[in-house]
């Protein structure tokens, strides 16, 4: 279940929003606890002066909007286009100047395994500058 899908006028059984809750934070994280924790430490990080919710939401966003974006295309490369070049649609959740760092993040998540192993800061930034080239092309 991701972001998206849920409705504030949906009536649901407990037991219903219960199985769809621990459905999406199987989506969001597929190895648990630690991996929330992991990812939340990255993002105070990076984003010491905002909330670890909203920098939280963002990245849910950003990583339900990539891989809607990757079924819609043929590579990683250009679903990264796609929504490096599209940020607008987004700009109320993620500011222009994040999105970047955000795919990065994203990307980042995708490819770790059980040990949740993130690179550091300064891995995302560096590959958060290549993907703003996008922007600029």
């Amino acid at each position: 279940m991701a972001l998206g899908e849920y409705s504030i006028f949906t009536w649901k059984s407990r037991a219903t929003q219960d199985r769809e809750q621990e459905e999406y934070e199987k989506w969001a994280f597929p190895y648990g606890a630690a991996q929330r924790e992991k990812l939340q430490a990255l993002l105070r990080s990076l984003y010491p002066k905002e909330s670890i919710q909203a920098t939280l939401i963002a990245f849910l966003t950003c990583k339900e909007l990539y891989e809607s974006a990757l079924r819609k295309s043929s590579s990683s490369e250009d679903a990264t286009d796609l929504l490096i070049n599209k940020q607008k649609s987004y700009k109320r959740i993620i500011k222009k100047r994040d999105m970047a760092v955000y795919i990065s993040l994203v990307l980042a998540d995708a490819a770790i395994d059980a040990q949740c192993e993130y690179p550091g800061i300064e891995t995302i930034r560096e590959h958060a500058q290549r993907i703003e080239s996008i922007r600029n092309r």
